[in-house]
């Protein structure tokens, strides 16, 4: 069971991963869809081109943190483990994935990746803000507890 929180009406809401697999979860409360990613086990969700939309821009208001990089960067290695604390510290207040940008040329492109490691951080759909370069912990939870 996970928690996940509406994003329509900010209900939190218990969810079985296993039978939101087969069927679509709704809100308690208002009966709107529940946005559920393989997020939930508290890794980093791999976003793709074709996942995208679903991953993040269908995220509604909880803070979306895809972190740009690629297996030959190491700077980008070194933020890995980061990566994976933040999204183990999540705790349904923000959901963290990871898009690389060799395999994933369409967002890269779209949200002009021009260097990495970039974090891209959405919010309703929307690009609310970027992070160019190696950054410590901290300054990344300081940049999510803004948008939260």
């Amino acid at each position: 069971m996970s928690i996940v929180t509406c994003p329509k009406c900010g209900a939190k809401n218990r969810v079985d991963e296993r039978r939101a697999s087969e069927q679509t979860p709704k809100c308690g409360k208002c009966g709107s869809p529940l946005p559920v990613s393989s997020s939930s086990d508290g890794h980093p969700v791999t976003i793709t081109d074709d996942n995208f939309a679903r991953e993040v821009l269908q995220a509604g208001a909880t803070p979306v943190l895809v972190d740009a990089w690629a297996t030959w960067c190491p700077p980008c290695r070194a933020l890995a483990p980061t990566i994976d604390q933040l999204a183990a510290e999540s705790g349904g207040r923000y959901r963290v994935g990871k898009l690389n940008v060799d395999e994933n040329p369409r967002v890269a492109g779209q949200f002009r990746i021009e260097s990495i490691p970039t974090m891209l951080i959405f919010k309703n759909g929307q690009l609310v803000d970027k992070l160019v370069g190696l950054m410590p912990k901290p300054a990344i939870e300081s940049k999510l507890q803004q948008w939260r």
